[in-house]
């Protein structure tokens, strides 16, 4: 296995603290921004410390979170279909943005590898030790990949490996982390995505789609209250990291699906009126009696809005490959 590791310039992107800033500082920033508005807000991206990151681990592994499972049936009822459609006759590089642990990526490697396809995997993710994990494990799992790592923010990232990597590439954005960007930002993202590619080059993009809103609801609420655990672990962290003196039992996970908009929204709500101190801000917030905190939205996706979205990027749908349900889709669209 050729395995190398590269680590690139920290930039700014839409899921990373601002350049020039520790990441702690710009935590407290947040917080404070955050919880000075009306309604108040906290960000997602500030869930995944290392409690949070294992309790995310038992989202997934729970009956009513349908998403992960809903895209492994996609790459394994359709894989072959998949390795077809992106590798093509010129040996091509195979870029995954926020390959984490490349858990559902390894369905369509090891396909790839089947068909002889000639590629080489560049995984991208902000965590150099998701990185150094992954590669290790790959090179247990499938020592024939060639592969180079990269460290860093996408908008980092891409222009090091249009530099590096001349030639064909196919793009992976998996797991319908597009549906957690506003839709302003969504549109931002996949255009900025499209900045990076030649005419022909194609881009992978996981989406869930919109269904029974009770199945979705449940998926983030979960009976044995995982889910609950995992947003009520935000204001743990801040209470560990920033000098918060959040009493979290005070507080309640409380999620909402608007069927018309397509978006599922999660909520911490105050069970009574508090002030809370975090001594890192050097501020004290008030809440009144079933106040809420928004925390995460969620969209789901219509086809033909995911279709619409390629379009105005200058992206065309090439292919959707769905499950059997039709609860998730992975749309290839190919750069005009």
């Amino acid at each position: 296995m050729n395995q190398n590791l590269y680590t690139a310039p920290a930039l700014t992107d839409l899921s990373a603290p601002d350049s020039g800033k520790n990441a702690l500082q710009q935590f407290a920033e947040d917080v404070i921004s955050g919880l000075s508005q009306y309604p108040k807000t906290l960000s997602s991206k500030y869930f995944y410390d290392g409690k949070g990151s294992r309790l995310f681990q038992q989202i997934m592994a729970v009956p009513e979170y349908y998403l992960t499972q809903s895209e492994f049936d996609v790459f394994e009822t359709h894989k072959q279909a998949i390795a077809q459609h992106i590798a093509g006759s010129e040996p091509f590089t195979l870029v995954d943005l926020g390959a984490g642990d490349a858990t559902k990526t390894k369905v369509i490697l090891k396909e790839l590898l089947q068909q002889d396809a000639r590629f080489e995997y560049v995984p991208v993710d902000i965590s150099g030790d998701a990185m150094q994990e992954l590669n290790r494990n790959l090179q247990k799992e499938l020592p024939a990949l060639q592969t180079h790592a990269v460290v860093g923010t996408y908008f980092d990232a891409l222009p090091w490996i249009n530099a590096h990597k001349p030639g064909p590439k196919v793009l992976l954005f998996l797991g319908s982390n597009i549906g957690n960007f506003l839709p302003e930002y969504r549109s931002y993202f996949i255009k900025e995505v499209r900045k990076h590619m030649q005419p022909g080059d194609k881009l992978l993009v996981g989406m869930d789609l919109r269904k029974d809103p009770e199945t979705i609801l449940k998926a983030y609420n979960d009976a044995s209250g995982v889910t609950a655990a995992f947003n009520l672990n935000l204001l743990d962290r801040i209470n560990s990291e920033l000098g918060g003196n959040f009493i979290v039992d005070q507080f309640m996970h409380y999620p909402l699906y608007n069927p018309q908009e397509g978006v599922m929204k999660s909520y911490l709500v105050s069970k009574k009126a508090q002030e809370v101190t975090i001594k890192a801000t050097g501020k004290s917030f008030k809440f009144e009696a079933w106040e809420a905190i928004h925390t995460e939205s969620s969209y789901k996706f219509t086809l033909q809005q995911a279709e619409t979205l390629g379009q105005e990027a200058g992206l065309k749908t090439a292919q959707v490959f769905q499950d059997e349900k039709a609860y998730f889709a992975d749309l290839l669209y190919i750069a005009t």
